[in-house]
Parts: structure tokens; C-alpha cells; sequence
């Protein structure tokens, strides 16, 4: 899947003649669809230090925006992660219009993008009170635009008319979704610099949501209804990735963002465990991974802990990757080698070309854990992160007592 960042996107306004008090207080932006269907998000300013701040909200989420450029009527801000830039001009009531431009494995996006100062909602109430509290957890049948069907788990979270929640997929989750309920539908949306998600459905009752629609990215549809079961479980991927028959051990050598090589084989990894981190700088999921790992990598190092980030990029560019990369690296200040693989995430021989080793990587981020011996012990192609709450709280027991099991064998 493919999972910010409870931590950071920076934008700095440089306002040239234009008064910062003045400068609207939040927005209700929104980006549009090839469809002409919207993804709405919140941005917020503040003053920070003598500079004017930006925030994305997303439910519990903000991502701070911290470098944004103004040339006369005309405003740009760069996303620090992701390959994710807008460019748009500030109107005399304060509205912003522009294009938010998106990078891909083909060619660059380009979304119209508006923001509305002084709008306070996300949605409307076009339909009054909420009819039903839908907190809880829910079975999720999504049905693809080719027809096929996909499992996950909805958990939401309802004060009122405001909601809040996720999805839980095999492989990650949708990270915070923010929304409401009024009268008997659901709207939820999120903004992160890659993911660009809109969910609406129909609320039949307490226990039954049906005619939901999922527009994913700027041409992406699909349907989806639920049904509330505190107890099921979250779906499991299909042919996971494993080792294949005959093989214990990873074999690789691949170059780091300075250029220099880097192999499993290495002294520094020797009689360590070590963390195999499979990401790209593209994947909202592999960024709350980083920020994870990273944070852990600081605090475990000591006790015999590696981490090795194998990225696998849109292109084969390798200076637009390292761009890229450095920028994860920079955010949450990765002590730990993150190497260049040479493998595009949608070549479908990248596991061949990488890890021979392996069956095929079917997710990002994937994370792979060797004992001090070199052993592959544990294959992992699903993260669920902050977004999700509890099943994060798991996910990190569940890791942590895996390295602790390792650390202390012979």
C-alpha cells in the first residue's frame, strides 16, 4: 500500500509588501479530479518565530508547512517530502488559485487547486445532525472499477457530527481521515502530498453503510460498503513475500546517497540483527515507517540494532531519486544507510533484479529482520501506522519483542 506525518511538510510565505496580520487565518483548500470531483483539506496559518506557518490538518494529523515563496500576486510552496509542489496566485480576498503538481513513475500530475479563507469546515452539514454515531469497527467490502473485491477494516471515531478514522488494508492503512456525518452520509477526505482521498457513502443504520464511493488519486473510483463487527479481523495478503525455497539469507551490495557501497556482508553488520527496511519515497506509509524506524534505530543502536532502507524509486534517474530520498533522510534525521536499489517500484522484475532471494515484494514498506547470524526471521508486507491508533500500539509491541527475542539469543 501506499501508506505524514505527524511531523512535518514545510512552506515558507515571504509576503513582499503584503501585511502578514492580514493574511487569512485558515482555508478550506481543495483540489479537483480529472472527474471534477474534489478532495478537500484544511490549511492553517500562524505566526511562528516572526514567520508565517502553514498547517495541513488531518484529523490528529499536522504537517507543518514551513518554506513558501511569494513573487508579487504569485505563491509556490514545495512539499519537503514527496515529489509535490503548488504554484498559485493569492487573489484580493484572499483565496489562493493554482495547480498542485504531483510526480509519478510517468508523467507529472497537474490538479487544479483552489483555497477559500475563512471557511472553518471541511464539509457542510448539507444535511443537518447525523442520524447515527457509526463509531466502531467495520467489515469493508471494496469493489474494484474491474469489478474484483478487496477486504479492509474501517475503524471510525464519532463526536457528534464530526468523524474521524482509517482503513486497514493487507498491506497498510489510509492514514487520518477527517470528516463528517450529516443527516444519513459519510464524507471523509485527506491531504498528505501524495495521498489525495475522498470517501462518501450512505449510512443505513447504526450497523449497515452501503453506496459508498472511494475516489482515489486524480482518476481512481471505487465502491465500497460495511458492516459493523467489533470482532473481524484485519484482511492478510495474498501470496505474501517470502524466502524462496533453499534460501536464509539476503545477498546484496547497493550504493548509498553519497555514492558509496553498502552490502549485507559488511563488518558493521556482522553478529547484529538487522532490519531490512524495503521503501520508496513516493509511499506515504514508508514515511511513517522512516520516522519510526529512525526514532528506534537512535534509541536501539547500542544494543546491537542495524536498519538499511532499500529504496525503490518512481525512475531509474538516479540523481531524481537521491533528491527525493534526501529529503526523507533530512525530515527525520535517518542515522542509518538508505541505499539506491536501481529497480523502479512498478518494475515487475525488481525483486529478481534486487533480492533473488526473495518471492516477489508485493508492498511497500515490506521489513525484513535477520538475526545476528545473518538468518532472515520475520517478513513483514504489512505497517500500520499512527493513523490507526491501536493497531500501531501493536504493531510496535509485536516488533519490539522480535528484536528483544533476537538480541538476546546466542
Amino acid at each position: 500500500m501506499k501508506s505524514l506525518l505527524s511531523g512535518s511538510v514545510f512552506i515558507i510565505f515571504s509576503f513582499n509588501g503584503l501585511s502578514q496580520t492580514k493574511f487569512p487565518v485558515q482555508w478550506r483548500a481543495e483540489l479537483v479530479r480529472k472527474d471534477s470531483n474534489t478532495v478537500v483539506f484544511t490549511l492553517k496559518s500562524a505566526m511562528e518565530l516572526g514567520k508565517n506557518v502553514f498547517y495541513i490538518l488531518n484529523a490528529g494529523e499536522k504537517i507543518k508547512v514551513n518554506s513558501v515563496q511569494r513573487i508579487q500576486d504569485s505563491v509556490f510552496f514545495t512539499m519537503p517530502v514527496f515529489e509535490s509542489s503548488f504554484k498559485s496566485k493569492i487573489n484580493s480576498d484572499g483565496s489562493l488559485q493554482g495547480v498542485w503538481k504531483k510526480g509519478t513513475s510517468g508523467e507529472t500530475q497537474a490538479w487544479p487547486f483552489f483555497a477559500f479563507p475563512n471557511q472553518p469546515y471541511r464539509f457542510k452539514l448539507s444535511a443537518g445532525n447525523a442520524k447515527n454515531n457509526i463509531s466502531g469497527r467495520w467489515d469493508v467490502t471494496i469493489t474494484r472499477a474491474n469489478g474484483t473485491l478487496r477486504k479492509a477494516v474501517a475503524e471510525f471515531l464519532q463526536k457528534g457530527n464530526y468523524l474521524t478514522g482509517t482503513f486497514l488494508t493487507p498491506s497498510g492503512d489510509y492514514r487520518y481521515l477527517d470528516g463528517i456525518v450529516t443527516g444519513d452520509s459519510l464524507k471523509l477526505s485527506t491531504f498528505d502530498g501524495a495521498h489525495a482521498y475522498t470517501f462518501y457513502a450512505k449510512i443505513e443504520n447504526a450497523k449497515n453503510i452501503s453506496s459508498g464511493v472511494f475516489y482515489s488519486g486524480i482518476n481512481g473510483k471505487e465502491t465500497w460498503t460495511a458492516r459493523k463487527d467489533p470482532f473481524v479481523k484485519t484482511p492478510e495478503q495474498d501470496e505474501a513475500t517470502q524466502l524462496q525455497e533453499g534460501e536464509s539469507k539476503l545477498n546484496f551490495t547497493f550504493n548509498d546517497l553519497e555514492d558509496r557501497p553498502v552490502s549485507i556482508n559488511d563488518e558493521r553488520y556482522k553478529n547484529k540483527v538487522v532490519i531490512i527496511q524495503i521503501m520508496g519515497s513516493w509511499c506515504p506509509n514508508c514515511l511513517d515507517e522512516t520516522k519510526f524506524l529512525s526514532e528506534y534505530y537512535n534509541k536501539n543502536k547500542s544494543r546491537g540494532v542495524e536498519v538499511i532502507a532499500l529504496a525503490y524509486e518512481y525512475s531509474t534517474d538516479k540523481e531524481r531519486s537521491k533528491k527525493s530520498l534526501k529529503k526523507f533522510q533530512q525530515l527525520f534525521n535517518v542515522q542509518y544507510p538508505m541505499l539506491l536499489t536501481g529497480a523502479t517500484s512498478s518494475d515487475d522484475l525488481k525483486t529478481e533484479k534486487t533480492l533473488p532471494q526473495l518471492t516477489p515484494i508485493r508492498s511497500f514498506p515490506t521489513t525484513i529482520i535477520l538475526d545476528k547470524k545473518g538468518n532472515v526471521k520475520d517478513i513483514s508486507g504489512t505497517f500500520y501506522g499512527p493513523g490507526t491508533g491501536k493497531y500501531f500500539d501493536d504493531y510496535k509491541k509485536e516488533f519490539n519483542a522480535t528484536i528483544d527475542r533476537l538480541l538476546n539469543e546466542k
